[in-house]
């Protein structure tokens, strides 16, 4: 019929071999004559044949399709937040090298993550990338049910991933509380991040740890959620709490930008009056005014880092360490 597409009986026939000589010779397998190769590459290109992907993916049990799954608690958490684009460019950059098509998930409502985790356990992707998940979120614990390779980037509160790529959260908040210490900064205050989250709660430890070792008494501390807005709502909190803050550590540059523009907004001056310390080194660092002092977290070679474990776990790539953790360093700015 006129506009059907060949079929790969059709191409057998017109090379004179078998269906399965076809399929082998059309999906890379060994074990054919070059005859039979060259007489079924020929039919494959006077028949225009194109082979039915979905098929191919079934019979060889893969789709050379990674899914990385953000979870959020609002749409804005992602889309605003650097960070994630900045991860997920350098695992689509490194899975393509691959020929691994990488595919974008947030999950944001509860329906959306029970929908999303019938998709990831059906065995439509061949492994999942997570990051940004809380204490409480089951779908790791669905992954590992269903099999399904995994790994993460940071990890939820209290878990411990068998694959994954972090940084030193702890060591990048020493840094920034001993920075703020040799500045002469003695009333120090604390943005954490959500607390479900085990990079929040090294952040904050490491702090804590950094201002024991030099004798002075923890802060006023207010709790965020990684958005812009809710480090501004925090700041305001803390000034009703303690007007004599004189530096603030937010746990990540977002939430750092929230606090400047209260600060502006309460005529404090940065760095004379209070300084700011951010975390992550994002682009949002290098935007805010003055420009923010952060901790630096490599994120486009953790993303890169992160498909590569995944290429291992595939069995694409030779066998490696199950986890990379990144050092941290301070950039300093014009807010400290």
């Amino acid at each position: 019929m006129k506009g059907r597409r060949p079929t790969l009986e059709a191409v057998a026939a017109r090379a004179g071999v078998g269906r399965g000589t076809a399929s082998r010779v059309i999906n890379g397998s060994g074990h054919v004559s070059q005859e039979s190769r060259a007489a079924v590459l020929r039919a494959v290109e006077e028949l225009g044949y194109v082979p039915n992907q979905t098929a191919r993916a079934l019979v060889r049990r893969r789709t050379d399709t990674v899914a990385f799954v953000v979870v959020v608690t609002e749409d804005k958490g992602f889309w605003a937040d650097p960070f994630y684009s900045q991860l997920v460019r350098g695992a689509q950059a490194a899975l393509a090298a691959e020929g691994i098509q990488l595919i974008l998930a947030i999950a944001q409502s509860q329906q959306e993550r029970e929908q999303l985790s019938t998709f990831l356990t059906g065995r439509h992707i061949d492994g999942v990338l997570l990051t940004s998940l809380h204490d409480d979120d089951p779908l790791p614990g669905q992954l590992d049910a269903g099999d399904i390779p995994t790994v993460m980037v940071g990890a939820p509160t209290g878990y411990t991933p068998d694959y994954g790529v972090d940084l030193d959260n702890a060591d990048g908040a020493r840094r920034a509380a001993r920075h703020l210490i040799e500045r002469g900064r003695r009333r120090i205050a604390v943005i954490t991040g959500p607390l479900g989250i085990q990079a929040s709660v090294d952040r904050w430890t490491g702090f804590r740890d950094a201002l024991a070792e030099a004798g002075l008494a923890q802060g006023p501390v207010e709790h965020g959620d990684f958005t812009l807005d809710s480090g501004a709502e925090a700041m305001r909190r803390l000034l009703l709490r303690d007007d004599a803050v004189d530096s603030v550590f937010a746990a990540n540059d977002l939430m750092a930008a929230g606090a400047l523009r209260v600060l502006r907004e309460s005529r404090r001056r940065v760095p004379e009056d209070v300084a700011v310390v951010g975390f992550d080194d994002s682009a949002v660092a290098t935007t805010t005014d003055p420009p923010l002092t952060s901790v630096h977290q490599p994120i486009e070679e953790m993303g890169r880092e992160v498909a590569r474990l995944m290429m291992a776990r595939l069995g694409r790539e030779a066998a490696r360490e199950r986890k990379v953790v990144f050092a941290p360093r301070l950039v300093v700015r014009g807010t400290t």
